[in-house]
């Protein structure tokens, strides 16, 4: 590869100085439309990080969103929505065929609807506040209207789940017993307020441990899912409660409605109760302050991290990146990870006849990490690091759980997490399996991750990079090395060496695909990138014996597998192969991404590149990764057809241009918009170490205007044009020779 470097001036303009080669940002930031929609599948996202909605115009006029939280798991392990609001106008602001529009601006995080002409508009302004808890609805009218604001549950009584909806409670489809769904229930009305909620009154938690064999946990654990409590609160100044489910708002030309949100497990309904009346007593900033605030949060996110295309036929790539980025962050700050199958979006689907409520997902509520984990790797070179924090929470909290099972199932000190898993630890009950056939405790009935322990090792990595963007070093002791022992360790406990003292990793799995394999390439590239990375940590920031015993496992690491055909030399999925592939995917080009140990500018780029042109499951759907492999070796043909098609993908069902899906999982897939954004980052910039690499994978006729974040707190943005490098800022300013500038192609 040809390296040309740039000598050029240390400028930084503002976002708005770039516009040489701006796309239209409208178009790229904000999504309008000129006509109601059918249903929820017309729907619009919002949310605030914890907190999302879906929302849409019926044809008649009435304003209807799901609401929906990170923390709202049922006793079945679904995560569900916490209902439904509809807002009806009086009179009617569609009659007499007015003007209607629509719009989404995601660089404010407000939808706002506007009935009518300029003369005689109606406008509802809807946002999830960023920095509370609560949904603001803000009508303004020319005319006087009355405002009906109506809580809606499709949870009504108890019922058992049909048999096309069973997969969203995955983990118990095979149990043989009846998945109930328990009601909703709406307050009293007697504050002036409407409330509604869900209660787990039963949980799985205790039946996981003992299908599980880890009945002995339940002293020791916490159930994280009975008495679980969600729902919320509609209140205006001027409203009155109609009934238990309706507020109304008098004939006026403004009305404000505040819904407020709040999860808890509490210990009585009436503890919940009094928690969500604090919360609303507490918000107490005027509509225009909390707007004011929550514009802020939501221009400084924008302003963090951009890339602008301007070239033949890519607004779709512009608009699916930008759009993609923001789903994300309406998800990102809740109190558990985002869910790759639908994240907060889920809405009424129609499957082979069959009507799906929006509590469906496929797949359920376990988490998969090999899905997972697709979201988080474009957040740190777009600054959102901030994002990160849920996923590695959630597995230092199941660590002592995690370290229990490996005592019990296997006698030796360690952690492992299996490839899927509820977020308290446990395996799905369906997986562990309820068939065993005398299987013995601790080996799985399915056999796609009977031996798949490796997402751990991703895990880890991704915490070194997020320690390497933030440089937190407080973060090292809180997260990577209380999870780094545990994890290492249980590899060299509970696998053998071979003659030559190198670990011999077996029985074991290549991802799901190669189920009876010895030395899968994932496994040992993990391990090997995991262990290089924390020996390039400082030495002030690790302890002596920490270094000692890194330096005796990294030596014990068997060299990458390799295979040779036609006489050349290609990376293997394992040293040896004992039965044939069972799913789609290339587990030998985990080497390129994520373990990052062949690349450009790295030791085997060609024969890394032979096998990525001979690899057997080509892709660029859901959560296949070709285009970011592509990308990180240089390819840049392949990982620009790659992504164009990528975000050409938009389901057919979903008016919204940035639901993708559903592919291997659900509707909007975050596998797919997740591994878009790698692959573009990627493609523009690449870091290794602290060594920066601008255009690797970059097309010489894609004019570009960027900012993205690399390791050592730093921000690269620049502008190019025609083949010229105009502008380029790095700061700290001291980083600008840890860069070099390639030559797009």
């Amino acid at each position: 590869m040809n390296i040309k470097v740039y000598l050029i001036p240390l400028v930084l303009l503002p976002l708005l100085a770039w516009s040489a080669v701006e796309p239209d940002l409208e178009e790229v930031y904000t999504v309008a439309w000129d006509s109601p929609s059918e249903g929820s599948a017309g729907s619009m996202p919002l949310g605030n990080g914890a907190y999302g909605l879906n929302l849409w115009v019926e044809p008649g006029g009435d304003i209807c969103f799901y609401i929906s939280g990170s923390g709202a798991w049922s006793g079945n392990a679904r995560l569900l929505k916490l209902g439904r609001v509809r807002i009806t106008l009086e009179p009617g602001p569609m009659e007499g065929n007015v003007p209607f529009r629509q719009v989404l601006d995601t660089r404010t995080g407000i939808a706002s609807i506007v009935f009518g002409g300029e003369d005689n508009a109606t406008r509802v302004e809807i946002w999830v506040d960023a920095n509370f808890p609560a949904v603001r609805v803000q009508m303004r009218s020319a005319i006087p209207r009355r405002m009906r604001a109506r809580a809606e549950t499709w949870r009504t009584e108890p019922r058992e789940l049909r048999p096309e909806e069973r997969d969203s409670a995955y983990g118990l489809v095979d149990s043989g017993k009846p998945i109930l769904v328990e009601p909703d229930v709406y307050g009293d009305g007697a504050s002036g307020a409407i409330v509604l909620y869900h209660r787990n009154e039963h949980s799985i938690w205790g039946e996981t441990l003992r299908h599980q064999g880890m009945e002995g946990w339940r002293t020791e654990g916490h159930d994280p899912l009975l008495h679980r409590t969600f729902g919320m609160r509609l209140s205006g100044e001027g409203f009155l409660c109609e009934d238990a489910r309706t507020l109304v708002g008098a004939e006026a030309q403004s009305h404000l409605l505040n819904i407020h949100l709040h999860t808890e497990q509490a210990e009585t309904p009436a503890a919940w109760r009094d928690a969500l009346e604090d919360l609303a007593r507490k918000d107490t900033r005027s509509y225009d302050q909390a707007l004011r605030e929550h514009s802020a949060w939501w221009n400084a996110f924008q302003e963090r991290s951009w890339i602008h295309i301007e070239g033949n036929d890519v607004a779709h790539i512009n608009r699916g990146y930008a759009l993609q980025r923001y789903i994300t962050a309406c998800a990102g700050r809740g109190e558990f990870p985002i869910k790759f199958n639908g994240s907060l979006f889920t809405v009424d689907a129609e499957e082979k006849g069959r009507h799906l409520d929006a509590d469906y997902r496929r797949w359920g509520g376990p988490y998969w990490f090999q899905n997972t984990r697709l979201v988080y790797w474009p957040m740190p070179a777009a600054g959102d690091t901030g994002m990160m924090l849920p996923l590695f929470k959630m597995y230092r909290e199941m660590l002592p759980f995690a370290e229990a099972r490996t005592q019990t199932y296997f006698n030796h000190k360690g952690a492992f997490f299996p490839e899927t898993l509820y977020f308290w630890g446990a395996y799905a009950n369906d997986n562990y399996g309820y068939a065993r056939n005398e299987l013995p405790v601790g080996v799985t009935e399915n056999r796609y991750i009977r031996y798949y322990y490796d997402g751990a090792l991703e895990l880890i990595l991704l915490m070194l990079a997020y320690h390497a963007y933030t440089e937190e070093d407080a973060f090292l002791n809180e997260y990577v090395f209380s999870l780094t022992e545990p994890v290492l360790r249980f590899y060299f406990e509970h696998y053998g060496k071979d003659e030559q003292g190198k670990l011999r990793v077996y029985p074991s799995q290549a991802l799901e695909t190669y189920q009876d394999a010895v030395n899968p390439l994932p496994v040992v590239a993990g391990l090997q990138s995991v262990l290089e990375g924390l020996l390039a940590l400082p030495e002030s920031l690790t302890a002596t014996e920490q270094r000692l015993q890194w330096e005796q496992w990294l030596q014990a690491v068997p060299a990458l597998p390799t295979r040779e055909e036609k006489g050349q030399a290609l990376l293997a999925a394992a040293e040896k192969l004992l039965e044939k592939p069972a799913n789609v995917e290339n587990p030998e080009l985990y080497a390129v991404f994520p373990y990052r140990l062949h690349g450009i500018n790295k030791p085997g780029l060609e024969m890394a590149r032979r096998t990525f042109e001979l690899r057997r499951v080509k892709g660029n759907r859901g959560w296949s990764q070709d285009e970011t492999q592509a990308a990180l070796l240089g390819l840049t043909e392949k990982a620009r057809r790659g992504l164009d098609d990528r975000l050409r993908r938009k389901h057919e069902g979903s008016r919204f241009p940035a639901f993708w899906g559903p592919n291997y999982d659900w509707v909007p897939d975050q596998d797919h918009g997740g591994n878009a954004m790698t692959a573009l980052q990627t493609m523009l910039l690449q870091a290794d170490g602290n060594q920066f690499y601008l255009f690797p994978a970059w097309p010489k006729d894609w004019n570009v205007s960027f900012k993205l974040h690399a390791p050592g707190n730093t921000t690269v943005q620049g502008l190019y044009r025609d083949g010229n490098l105009l502008e380029l800022s790095v700061e700290p300013e001291a980083h600008l020779d840890q860069l070099t500038v390639l030559t797009p192609q």
